[in-house]
């Protein structure tokens, strides 16, 4: 198994020399010679590349038995499902392909769907990443070629032709080398207070029609979506007055009290909160907790939905306590220093360091030895449907996921040296449309080979909505 070969990150020390952006970028573009742009359109499965479903397997172990059928039952849905879910599977992949060796803080799962809008503790609502459970610390370009591999393997399933499909990974790469030969000679506080309001992106590019009605949509969407409007849909008053939630299985299942005394034991230690915030948290009081069924590929690890009450039935909250694994890229990377061994405080630093805001209850704890991480549940979220998005519009949305890919970048990395070596022409553009391309044809022939295995009875599934096991 191959190490990938990077240097590690840099200290903090206030005392080093001060490199200008303008040498950065020129030792970013020596870096070419060593692996050219070129070397990254070439896909070819290794010899001795491991099967899929072996690794999806693998991946499966420690999570809850009974909803593994249900995590394959999704994957099996269609290749950009099973994309979405076999992130350790692309990891395995990435380990083998050309590495440029600049580090950054990677999301490590920045495929199309982990983007959409969310609430800033201002209750302004921005565009920007918003999963983090593979967040860890590795090559820049890992997170550019998952997002391009999702551009295409969606855009399939929309219909786009191999053209089509090629031009629309080119503008998410060409939206990532915009964003950070823009950011490069920019301030690092300047970067950090930077945020992409729904409605704000036109400075960066003209924005078509149809993709401003979606955004529009969508963020009306968003705004609408907040705790008050979640009570109702999945709770319910007892008789004496109280509220529980209504079981939904599989996505929603109540607790027995034990499991809900563990789970408001974790939210009284959990770890991040700051001190201001705890005040404020220290006055609602947990009313029910819930297991959810949470994604695809996290189907089968823990977590749990606490609704919690502050002044009165009018002031809900709704808290997700969620399992935090190691993540699919941890065998390939150096190892991590020892404060990100714990997996909920991981997730929480490489958000708040990927993330323009953050969400004001995010947080990290344990429940029997497991790592967990606490965020908020309804947080005027929403998300692009991307089914909505052909022509103009899907390359829109590719280009501003490839601008904010390279803001997140810009606020951990050596902007400057990225910026050197993906450069001002589309030579990067154009080898990760043709390796896309490949990657989408094997994404195809694993899922194929999923699908054939559930139809064999190799592997268990449960398809939602049918009685099928």
């Amino acid at each position: 198994m191959a190490i990938a070969k990077l240097e590690p990150p840099p200290r903090s020390d206030f005392g080093h020399k001060i490199v200008s952006w303008e040498k950065r970028h020129a030792i970013g573009k020596d870096m070419r010679r060593a692996v050219p742009r070129e070397s990254h359109a070439e896909w070819m499965p290794s010899k001795g590349r491991p099967d899929p479903l072996k690794l999806i397997a693998e991946n499966n172990r420690g999570r809850q038995k009974d909803l593994i059928p249900l995590r394959m039952g999704r994957m099996a849905v269609s290749p950009f499902t099973f994309l979405r879910g076999s992130a350790c599977v692309m990891a395995a992949d990435l380990s083998t392909s050309p590495i440029s060796g600049i580090p950054v803080v990677i999301d490590g799962d920045a495929h199309l769907n982990n983007f959409g809008f969310y609430g800033t503790p201002q209750r302004d609502v921005v565009f920007d990443l918003n999963d983090f459970d593979e967040v860890t610390i590795g090559p820049w370009e890992w997170d550019l070629k998952r997002l391009v591999a999702s551009v295409n393997v969606a855009g399939r399933e929309n219909g786009l032709n191999r053209r089509e499909r090629a031009a629309a990974v080119q503008r998410a790469v060409e939206g990532y080398r915009f964003n950070m030969t823009r950011l490069e000679s920019m301030g690092l506080l300047e970067i950090w207070y930077l945020h992409a309001h729904p409605g704000r992106l036109n400075p960066l590019v003209k924005i078509d029609p149809k993709s401003q009605a979606v955004f529009k949509k969508v963020l009306a969407k968003a705004l609408a979506t907040d705790n008050k409007a979640l009570v109702p849909k999945v709770a319910e008053r007892k008789s004496d007055g109280s509220w529980m939630f209504r079981d939904d299985p599989p996505v929603l299942t109540r607790v027995c009290a034990s499991t809900k005394a563990k789970v408001i034991d974790a939210l009284n230690r959990y770890s991040e909160l700051p001190r201001e915030h705890r005040f404020m948290l220290s006055r609602y009081q947990v009313a029910d907790v819930a297991h959810r069924v949470v994604g695809i590929g996290w189907v089968g690890t823990r977590a749990y939905l606490a609704l919690l009450f502050g002044n009165g039935d009018s002031d809900p909250l709704f808290l997700e306590v969620k399992e935090a694994a190691p993540p699919a890229h941890a065998p390939y990377l150096p190892e991590v220093e020892k404060e990100f061994l714990h997996n909920g405080k991981r997730v929480v630093l490489g958000q708040k360091a990927l993330q323009a805001s953050n969400d004001p209850m995010l947080g990290y704890t344990d429940i029997d030895g497991r790592h967990y991480y606490v965020r908020q549940m309804k947080n005027l979220k929403a998300s692009i449907p991307i089914e909505w998005l052909t022509g103009a519009s899907y390359n829109f949305y590719a280009w501003a996921c490839g601008a904010l890919l390279a803001r997140a970048h810009a606020r951990v990395g050596d902007t400057a040296r990225i910026a050197g070596y993906c450069g001002n022409s589309p030579v990067l553009d154009k080898a990760l449309a043709v390796w896309a391309e490949s990657y989408g044809d094997q994404t195809e022939q694993d899922h194929a080979t999923l699908v054939d295995s559930i139809k064999r009875g190799k592997t268990k599934a449960h398809v939602e909505g049918t009685d099928e096991g």
